[in-house]
């Protein structure tokens, strides 16, 4: 997709809340400065695709990465990974739900080879002291979440075309379960666990083709906080351009 010239004013991009009808009134955010909207036009600009834009958590995001959070594009494993270990890292902090994020690289590591194929990916983590643990999904041309509530005992699938995820959950508590037993010699009991595929209208949705990654970064950044999913599709552009920030800053604003 070659993505529309962007508006580098930072109140283009405030989703100004009398403009959205009623239904969709949701919170109102805090534009971007203009010195920050400089950095993300020139994030976006010419230079070097394998330019190092972020460097941490042994993971790097190149100038081509950033460039996926260009309008319409399709979001990459780099920079949802990313996204969420700086969603881990914010959530150390006081007051946060103890949050661990698995790699997208994991679900299908899970599917092609059982548990004895990501056994080792929890060492030095105790998955059953987290409040949540993060799965983002790739399902070859789409992005979903599943979020494993520890302390309620559920497994939850959201995905912003309200496909169901019921066997995602199934995989997942079958996982939980040969983890419990491996590092805790502990069964899980079934019918204390509630598994459940989130209905279209109970999250957002997204209204075009392209927008899934940063869904899937939004629903986890919002559900870490223990906070109700309030943006609207209309929130997208302006939240592919933040998400630009944050990463080449390593901190979520």
């Amino acid at each position: 997709h070659l993505a529309p010239v962007l508006p580098r004013k930072s109140s283009a991009l405030h989703v100004e809340e009398e403009k959205l009808p009623s239904s969709e009134k949701t919170e109102r955010f805090s534009p971007l400065t203009e010195a920050m909207e400089r950095e993300v036009v020139a994030a976006f600009g010419k230079g070097e695709p394998d330019e190092i834009m972020s460097s941490a958590f042994k993971l790097r995001v190149t100038r081509e990465d950033i460039h996926t959070l260009r309008n319409l594009q399709w979001l990459n494993d780099e920079v949802i990974n990313f996204y969420m270990t700086l969603l881990v890292e914010r959530n150390k902090k006081e007051g946060y739900p103890a949050v661990h994020a698995f790699s997208t690289f994991f679900y299908p590591k899970l599917i092609s080879g059982g548990y004895r194929a990501v056994r080792r990916w929890t060492r030095g983590v105790d998955l059953f002291k987290q409040d949540l643990i993060l799965v983002p999904i790739h399902l070859k041309v789409h992005w979903a979440l599943a979020v494993i509530d520890v302390r309620k005992k559920t497994i939850k699938y959201f995905d912003s075309m309200a496909q169901r995820g019921d066997k995602i959950c199934e995989t997942l508590f079958q996982y939980l379960q040969e983890e419990s037993q491996e590092k805790r010699n502990l069964e899980l009991t079934f019918s204390e666990w509630t598994l459940h595929s989130m209905e279209s209208h109970e999250i957002p949705q997204q209204l075009n083709g392209s927008d899934c990654g940063v869904f899937v970064c939004k629903y986890a950044d919002y559900i870490s906080r223990d906070k109700p999913i309030t943006f609207t599709q209309n929130h997208m552009p302006y939240f592919r351009r933040k998400m630009v920030w944050e990463i080449i800053h390593q901190q979520l604003l």
